[in-house]
């Protein structure tokens, strides 16, 4: 495994890290692993270098965060491993368990403290922008957050480059922490994010840690325009049917699985090392449901791509509409 600075930080991450939104309870969405399942996964990431672990306090509604506690005070010891989660949606009935708010951050930070059995978070990240709450209001209690010592660090997620800049630009006029990271949608078949989000995040010294580096699967290379592909994840996910199955993604894919075949390795290493090969890149969030897809990926770090293979595979890409910000 490699380590590189989370952005102009001095926090080393590994070059991956695991998404544990596969890790729950079945309660929430059909094609989660419970916690027996999950287990295993994230032993073997720390036994393959992986340092660094995102999660959400919505992933299952709370039980991804205990899970993902527990197996960390089993398995590691707490000031080896860099635990991100985040705060923003839907936590229950009541009107305030929702959002940025100062009292909504203030809850949640305890509530993810609790359910992952820690005193601290690395990394607390806003699960997306809240139209409803002053951005001051939500970089003021994240500063306070801070120097109350629950949280080390802490990033962003989707949102428009103009939204992030007068995040930055506002922290900086009023003396507040600063996001450190941007943990935004990119893939070989969605890059609109390299026409601003990117370049202002390395302008500012910002870690890029893209969510779902693979498509959801889809640059696995088993997916159909009939059939959508073989898993109930692949067969019910709307998000992906709606976004990464347009002739032009299609091309993109097959390019991926021919050039896996040349080079003797998954289509899954080639999708990821391409992502890592893109400038300002620190850690591309990986899911995994089946060991070998962890085995894979960690592979893929040292896979070494040329310009002309990078070439090959970015030519056929086509706009996309602008998707994962909400």
């Amino acid at each position: 495994m490699k380590y590189v600075n989370l952005g102009k930080t001095g926090l080393k991450v590994s070059r991956l890290s695991l998404g544990t939104m596969t890790y729950g309870s079945r309660k929430w969405r059909e094609w989660i692993l419970e916690e027996e399942e999950s287990r295993p996964f994230i032993k073997l990431a720390l036994e393959l270098g992986i340092n660094f672990f995102d999660t959400a306090d919505v992933y299952s509604l709370g039980v991804s965060e205990e899970i993902l506690g527990r197996s960390l005070k089993d398995f590691a010891k707490r000031d080896q491993v860099i635990i991100a989660t985040k705060v923003y949606s839907q936590m229950g009935d009541d009107p305030n368990d929702k959002g940025l708010s100062r009292k909504h951050i203030f809850d949640s930070i305890d509530a993810s403290l609790r359910r992952l059995q820690t005193d601290y978070v690395d990394l607390y990240q806003i699960h997306r922008w809240d139209n409803s709450t002053p951005i001051e209001e939500t970089l003021e209690a994240l500063h306070d957050v801070i120097k109350s010592g629950k949280v080390r660090y802490i990033g962003a997620s989707s949102m428009y480059a103009w939204q992030f800049a007068k995040a930055l630009y506002t922290a900086d006029k009023h003396g507040w922490t600063r996001f450190v990271s941007m943990q935004n949608h990119y893939n070989l078949v969605y890059r609109e994010e390299e026409r601003e989000v990117i370049p202002l995040s390395r302008a500012e010294g910002i870690g890029i840690i893209p969510w779902s580096p693979l498509a959801r699967g889809f640059l696995a290379g088993n997916r159909q325009k009939q059939s959508y592909g073989e898993t109930i994840r692949a067969k019910t996910d709307d998000f992906a049917h709606n976004l990464y199955y347009q002739e032009s993604d299609f091309q993109i894919v097959d390019r991926v699985v021919e050039l896996a075949k040349q080079r003797g390795v998954t289509p899954t290493q080639i999708a990821l090392a391409w992502l890592l090969h893109q400038p300002g890149v620190t850690a591309p969030i990986i899911g995994a449901s089946k060991i070998e897809h962890l085995k894979d990926a960690v592979e893929a770090v040292d896979l070494e791509l040329s310009s002309d293979e990078r070439k090959l595979l970015e030519e056929p890409y086509k706009p996309h509409p602008i998707l994962g910000h909400q």
